[in-house]
């Protein structure tokens, strides 16, 4: 299988299933010296993990982190990391009933036509599951780029047809309730919508939005590797999500260029700031040095135990009803992988960025 590989200077390379002994993530390309422990990788992996409230999966991790290789002393040496989580709680049994059928909704269908065969227990690769790994690099990554002023903060911004109310924004907040949500009043609206859905054995889904401060002008490559469409095709990687949109989106399409367009002026200091920020800060596929924003808009969790038709390997047309432990909302736990994602994309970029000016080249050189 290809596709597990992720980066150009700063890059990772995920293994594992949901069902196997572990999954974990191998990182080239770190620089050496950054003060790297477990314990900075497991501040997010615990922001991930499941069982943390009755509206995630009850599946029983703890997601603890090894690191294997590439740290000594408590600084990254150059050389290869290599982190592992081993599964602590697998089920395979609650997949045998659907070994033979195609899950509405999953990727079982395209595995098996792409594949030949698929791993059932849980989607194997396609899993949930496998982000695991996706967000012990983005805590690596995101070492780095604090050394740099640069900070990601990501938070649910809608659930279902309840949005938050930026009069009531706190973004504090979205550690106090289980739906990352920056808002109190819209998070106990929520409860009430998931309590609904899963006592129908339903699932409902929900938008992430994504900000991204400290990040210089001139970040991002402006013709295939553009910093939004980095960015994005780095989200839409991640398994629910189904759009992406930067700044005022989908709506600028309803704008004239007046309304749209960001005009520029001067400070005191005679440092470019914009009077709006409708591009998302990002013009050109090239930071502009504004605040980064963008919102993945994650589809409900396709494993419900609602009776639905599909098809068997075998030929007959099946009706399924899905087993097993599952979250009615795959959005919230999903807020710190978008901030993973974001972070080994904007590492990467900027490592690039390094060699983009010989005067850049030269400083190095001159500083060996």
């Amino acid at each position: 299988m290809s596709g597990s590989i992720y980066g150009n200077i700063f890059k990772i390379s995920t293994w594992g299933e949901s069902h196997g002994k572990a999954l974990g993530v191998v990182i080239d390309g770190c620089p050496a010296g950054v003060e790297l422990s477990e314990a900075d990788i497991q501040t997010d992996l615990d922001r991930r993990k499941p069982g943390t409230s009755k509206y995630t999966t009850q599946r029983s991790e703890g997601d603890s982190v090894e690191i294997l290789s590439g740290v000594f002393e408590g600084k990254t040496t150059g050389t290869p990391i290599s982190l592992v989580i081993f599964n602590k709680d697998q089920r395979s049994k609650d997949y045998s009933e659907i070994s033979k059928i195609f899950r509405p909704g999953h990727a079982d269908f395209g595995f098996e036509s792409k594949y030949g065969f698929r791993d059932y227990r849980g989607g194997g690769r396609s899993s949930g599951r496998e982000t695991v790994a996706r967000v012990a690099a983005g805590a690596v990554a995101r070492k780095v780029l604090l050394y740099l002023g640069i900070e990601i903060i990501a938070y649910t911004r809608a659930i279902g047809k309840i949005e938050i109310d930026y009069n009531n924004f706190n973004i504090d907040e979205r550690f106090n309730n289980p739906f990352v949500m920056p808002d109190s009043e819209a998070a106990m609206k929520v409860e009430k919508i998931l309590e609904d859905a899963m006592s129908r054995k339903d699932s409902v889904g929900g938008i992430v939005q994504c900000e991204v401060s400290g990040v210089k002008p001139g970040i991002g490559e402006p013709v295939f590797d553009k910093l939004d469409s980095s960015l994005a095709k780095a989200v839409l990687s991640i398994g629910a999500v189904k759009g992406v949109e930067f700044g005022r989106g989908f709506d600028a399409a309803l704008l004239n260029g007046s309304d749209n367009n960001d005009c520029l002026f001067y400070d005191e200091s005679k440092k470019v700031h914009k009077y709006s920020n409708n591009s998302g800060g990002i013009l050109g596929g090239i930071s502009d040095g504004d605040k980064i924003v963008f919102r993945a808009a994650f589809k409900p969790t396709p494993s419900i135990a609602t009776p639905q038709k599909t098809v068997s390997s075998s030929g007959e047309n099946v009706e399924v009803e899905i087993k097993g432990r599952h979250d009615p909302i795959v959005a919230a736990r999903a807020v710190v992988v978008v901030e993973a994602m974001t972070a080994i994309t904007l590492l990467d970029l900027i490592l690039l960025n390094m060699c983009s000016r010989v005067e850049y080249v030269k400083n190095y050189y001159e500083n060996l």
